[in-house]
C-alpha cells in the first residue's frame, strides 16, 4: 500500500506528522503547497505544489494532483488539510480510485473549516478533534486530538 500525506504547512503538516506511526510502515510520500525546511525522513520523498487561496490556483493544483498521483498511484490519500487536500480528493477519487482520510484542523472547535464542509463530502473516512463537532460532521468520527 503507499499513502499520499497531502498537507498545508505550519499547523496541518504537525497534526498530519502527529499519524506518522500510522503510516510510516507503508510507502509513502508528502505533498506540500509551500516551500519549507524539511525532516530528513521527508527529504527525497515530498512533492511541492502551488499555494492556492480559492483562487484561479485550484485548477492548477488540479492539473498538479493528476500528475502526481497518476505517477505515485497511492491507494490511501491522507489529510489534516487545508486546501491542497481538495484536489487531491477530487482526482484520487474520480481517476485513480484512492480511498481519502480526512481529519478536521484541531483548531475547528464549534464550527466546520470550509476545507472541513468539503472534504465531509468527499473523505471515505472523516474524523474531527472534538466531541462538539459530532452534530456539525454526522457521518464523521470523532477521533481525539491530534496534538
Amino acid at each position: 500500500m503507499k499513502v499520499c500525506i497531502v498537507s498545508s504547512c505550519g499547523g496541518h503538516l504537525t497534526e498530519v506528522r502527529r499519524l506518522k506511526p500510522a503510516y510510516e510502515k507503508y510507502a509513502h510520500f508528502y505533498v506540500l503547497n509551500d516551500k519549507a525546511i524539511l525532516p530528513a525522513d521527508m527529504q527525497g520523498k515530498t512533492y511541492f505544489i502551488a499555494h492556492s487561496e480559492r483562487d484561479w490556483k485550484f485548477f492548477l493544483n488540479l492539473w498538479e494532483a493528476f500528475q502526481i498521483l497518476r505517477r505515485e498511484r497511492p491507494q490511501v490519500i491522507l489529510s489534516t488539510g487545508a486546501g491542497p487536500a481538495v484536489p487531491f480528493a477530487i482526482v484520487g477519487r474520480l481517476f485513480f480510485g484512492a480511498k481519502v482520510v480526512f481529519i478536521e484542523t484541531i483548531t475547528s472547535v464549534h464550527s466546520a473549516s470550509l476545507t472541513g464542509r468539503i472534504m465531509h463530502r468527499l473523505a471515505h473516512r472523516f474524523f474531527y478533534q472534538w466531541k462538539s463537532l459530532s452534530n456539525v460532521f454526522p457521518r464523521g468520527e470523532y477521533g481525539g486530538p491530534l496534538i
